[in-house]
């Protein structure tokens, strides 16, 4: 993850929640990395790893914490926690 992105967030386009967040986090302009389950599959291990659980939006945060399926308020403390907003 270079210093640019601020968080990475796991994700599909059919999931309503992913779509929420991505929003959420273009309106805010933090910037993260999206990877797309559907488009490369071999990165859902990856998040199953990191979050043990296989709901998505996994966000993974600089600080090394992520959030699974997070509400838009959980989100913003985060990002106010971290200084990203």
């Amino acid at each position: 993850m270079s210093e640019k992105t601020a968080l990475t967030v796991y994700g599909a386009d059919w999931c309503r929640d992913c779509l929420r967040t991505k929003r959420q986090l273009d309106e805010l302009g933090v910037s993260y990395e999206y990877i797309d389950l559907v488009a490369d599959p071999s990165r859902a291990d990856e998040a199953h790893q990191i979050s043990g659980r296989t709901n998505i939006p996994v966000v993974v945060f600089p600080d090394g914490t992520h959030q699974v399926e997070p509400r838009n308020e959980e989100t913003a403390a985060k990002l106010e926690e971290l200084g990203l907003i």
